[in-house]
Order: structure tokens, then C-alpha cells, then sequence
């Protein structure tokens, strides 16, 4: 119980990160062709209009592995006060966001990367705690 309390704050933005970028991944899987869809028309008058298969594809891979990453991290803090996959956990999910954030912009949709600011700046806090 020490060990949880003594990294209490770690282990909270990282359950966040878990949850959201593992939901965001497993709505992916379970509603591909609605996610593709939506996000065809999004990026209709972008650079990155015939590429959308391929970078969903590869945004679904980094949420799931930096969610993985986040659960196993959260595991090693709690149970063996070890950071280091949680801070590979809090990088890669700095990197996801940092591609949503791209991509918003690259759609014009200011409204949507301010949303992904929200998830970022305590991203890069628990980064800088994690590296400390």
C-alpha cells in the first residue's frame, strides 16, 4: 500500500491515459467502418485524404500499445516501485496525442486540438515525474 500511495499521482494519469486511449482503441476494433467513415470525411479536403486506412491503422496500434503499456506500468509502480514502463507508457501516449493533435489541425478542427491539449498536458507532467 505504500508503494500506491507513494506514487498515488503516477498511477492516477496513468489509469486516465489507460482509459482513454484503450477505449479509443477498442472503439476502433469494434466500429472500424464507422471510424473510417467519419474520419474519411473529416480529412476530405486534407493532405491526408487517401491516406486515412493507413494512419487509422497505425494510430489504433499506438493507442493499444501505449494503453498496454500504461496497465503494465501502473502494475510495476504499484507492486515493484519500477517507472520504467510507465514511463514508456506516458512517452508513447505523448506521441499518440502529439499524431491526433496533428491530424486536428491538419482537418482545421481547432475545436477538436484543443480537446487533445486537455489529455496532453498532464501527459507531459507525468512524463517529467517519471523521468525525474
Amino acid at each position: 500500500m505504500k508503494t500506491i500511495l507513494s506514487n498515488i499521482t503516477e498511477i492516477l494519469i496513468l489509469l486516465m491515459l489507460l482509459i482513454t486511449l484503450l477505449q479509443s482503441g477498442w472503439d476502433k476494433l469494434t466500429d472500424w467502418s464507422g471510424n473510417l467513415s467519419w474520419l474519411k470525411g473529416h480529412f476530405a479536403e486534407s493532405p491526408f485524404k487517401n491516406m486515412v486506412p493507413a494512419l487509422l491503422g497505425i494510430l489504433l496500434v499506438f493507442e493499444i500499445v501505449s494503453g498496454l503499456l500504461c496497465l503494465l506500468g501502473i502494475y510495476q509502480l504499484a507492486f515493484n516501485d519500477d517507472a520504467s514502463l510507465a514511463l514508456y507508457g506516458a512517452v508513447l501516449s505523448a506521441i499518440t496525442l502529439l499524431m491526433l493533435l496533428f491530424g486536428q489541425r491538419i482537418a482545421k478542427d481547432y475545436e477538436g486540438a484543443r480537446t487533445i491539449i486537455v489529455y496532453f498536458i498532464p501527459t507531459v507532467f507525468l512524463v517529467f515525474l517519471l523521468s525525474a
